[in-house]
């Protein structure tokens, strides 16, 4: 059993359950952070006070595990393969994409703040308009890259595609200036199939 410790409408708890439901694993989740708080003791399996994290009793002794990416690649390794294969230099290149989603991450992050999170009447125009520019930028090395492959894990779905999956859903749905981004779209509506996919997306809060 994994126990998923964080909210839902976090996006790095958002790819963990998302993996959770790829791997077919028994798991459950604890709304924690936010407007739930942290307890102490989840303070002490995760001092960061972020989410989200992990626990498997699957594991003698069981397992604590933070970082939303390594999170990924723990579930891939342990339960699910299949979505972490390939050669070195296959998985290094999908592994690039999970590094390079917590940049875009950081790109997006005001704009989404602004857009979902502060009053209309309130928001800073300077801020939408640079998070626009910063994400479409980004977003254009992402579209080049998903017209050489169907996913950013090679030939078939996998972790990989899981960190920018999350982040696209809200990219897409901000409802921005958004550069044509036909590539991207077409891997949006794959990953709209998959039920793990389903399952996280949820409205943006």
């Amino acid at each position: 059993m994994i126990t998923i410790w964080g909210r839902l409408n976090s996006h790095n708890v958002k790819k963990v359950v998302w993996a959770a439901v790829e791997a077919e694993v028994e798991w459950q989740r604890n709304d924690i952070g936010g407007p739930f708080g942290y307890t102490d003791d989840y303070l002490a399996m995760n001092p960061n006070r972020l989410v989200p994290a992990i626990e498997d009793s699957g594991v003698q002794g069981g397992f604590c595990l933070w970082e939303s990416n390594a999170i990924l690649r723990y579930i891939a390794d342990a339960y699910a393969p299949q979505l972490w294969s390939g050669t070195p230099d296959q998985r290094a290149d999908a592994d690039r994409w999970m590094d390079w989603q917590f940049a875009f991450a950081d790109a997006q992050r005001a704009v989404f703040l602004q857009m979902v999170r502060v009053p209309a009447e309130e928001r800073d125009k300077a801020k939408v308009e640079a998070g626009i520019k910063a994400t479409n930028a980004m977003m254009a090395i992402l579209e080049d890259r998903l017209g050489k492959s169907e996913w950013l894990s090679g030939e078939q779905f996998g972790i990989a595609d899981i960190p920018m999956g999350t982040y696209a859903h809200t990219w897409l749905a901000l409802g921005l200036d958004r550069i044509a981004a036909p590539n991207i779209r077409a891997w949006y509506a794959r990953l709209n199939e998959r039920a793990g996919y389903q399952y996280v997306t949820i409205p943006l809060t």
